[in-house]
């Protein structure tokens, strides 16, 4: 069991987190349309993953805005947004931010999510509710990056997932002389 902080209180954490080197555990979530949506779904892309408490939280909506901004950066890359929010919650959501490049995602039906990424919160009177996480998977799913963030109200760190996820390329220019000599 984990523990994150909540307006400088302890909050208990359930289920196994994930780290980097081993293969994301399947899921199946639910799109703003009711739709089962299963991790296989994206099998050949990279994902970027960030679950957040509620996008009617300050800070699940904040982190949504800086995804959706890095998602016009990314190539074959999804990126989604994890939260228990319903479907209509997030349809809503959608309707008045004009997300184009995140998917919102429900835990409605696929509540094992929870415990299968170690994001379960389990103290009352927050219980049902998951924890602040970000994971990068490569594109057969293994992952690259997992953090649970510190604080509920605390944004994860974008930059190390990122740097995982999309490397910066070695320029021609060097290889090139590493070559020569």
């Amino acid at each position: 069991m984990s523990t994150v902080m909540l307006n400088s209180t302890p909050v208990s954490i359930g289920g196994r987190f994930p780290r980097a080197g081993e293969t994301a555990h399947s899921f199946m979530l639910v799109d703003i349309h009711l739709l089962d949506v299963p991790l296989s779904k994206f099998w050949g892309q990279r994902k970027l993953i960030a679950v957040v408490p509620s996008l009617d939280a300050a800070i699940g909506l904040t982190i949504a805005r800086k995804l959706e901004t890095i998602g016009y950066e990314l190539k074959n890359t999804v990126i989604m947004t994890v939260s228990v929010d319903t479907p209509y919650a997030l349809s809503r959501i959608l309707d008045t931010e004009r997300f184009l490049k995140i998917h919102l995602m429900s835990t409605l039906r696929g509540r094992d999510f929870h415990k299968d990424y170690g994001v379960m919160i389990t103290d009352i009177p927050l219980s049902g509710l998951m924890t602040t996480a970000l994971f990068a998977l490569d594109v057969d799913d293994t992952i690259l990056y997992s953090e649970l963030v510190s604080d509920l109200n605390a944004e994860p760190n974008y930059a190390s997932a990122l740097d995982l996820l999309d490397p910066p390329q070695v320029a021609i220019r060097e290889i090139e002389v590493l070559s020569i000599e």
